[in-house]
């Protein structure tokens, strides 16, 4: 005979396991090892992310705003997939790597230590399936670096969320475009972002205002 499930039920069980959260100097060690030959794990909050695997609409939103903001701020400002500082709490737990990034000085110049925010002026995610990850966890640990400008493009909508003014943890200002819309980045006004062009509506030119 089928039970109906409440709430109730839940409260009576035991909580779930602990789960093992990794420091940077615990991951590094393992990559020392030779563990993660092959994989691309990035460390955020503690826990070990895998970003393989990724479709090819995502490669292709992915491509097109490496393009234009290469055009934008120059092919040396601009760096892929590569692992940035957080908040001072955050960094012992947390070493994102975010899809884009913008940086304020040539990528050269950081020959053994990580971007900081002072460093980022743009940080950019493509999302299909981590959408909610990239909107609530990576918005909140870049808001708490202080990282002034934060894009994420959500694929399955076709729009582009733009965070910016990071206060007390959190981004007061959270405004999404849509296929229709453009954008400028706070670091370079005069040019403008056709959001539908990410998604393969027009070539990566950039357009002045």
């Amino acid at each position: 005979m089928s039970t109906a499930v409440t709430e109730s039920h839940y409260q009576a069980l035991s909580p779930e396991p602990r789960r093992k959260l990794w420091t940077r100097e615990e991951t590094k060690a393992l990559e020392a090892t030779g563990l993660f030959d092959q994989q691309r794990l990035e460390l955020v909050e503690g826990e070990l992310v895998n970003k393989m695997g990724k479709k090819r609409a995502h490669g292709n939103v992915a491509r097109y705003v490496l393009i234009w903001l290469q055009r934008v701020f120059q092919v040396q400002f601009v760096d892929q997939e590569m692992p940035v500082d957080v908040a001072p709490e955050d960094n012992p737990t947390s070493e994102p790597q975010p899809d884009l990034i913008v940086l304020a000085r040539s990528a050269w110049e950081f020959k053994h230590a990580n971007p900081q925010a002072g460093d980022l002026r743009l940080v950019v995610e493509v999302s299909d399936t981590t959408l909610g990850f990239d909107l609530k966890t990576k918005a909140d640990l870049y808001a708490r670096a202080g990282i002034l400008e934060y894009w994420v493009f959500d694929i399955a909508a076709r729009r582009l969320i733009v965070h910016r003014e990071p206060v007390a943890g959190r981004y007061a200002s959270v405004i999404a475009y849509s296929d229709q819309e453009s954008v400028s980045p706070l670091a370079a006004p005069e040019a403008v972002f056709p959001v539908g062009g990410a998604f393969g509506d027009a070539p990566p030119e950039p357009r002045s205002t």
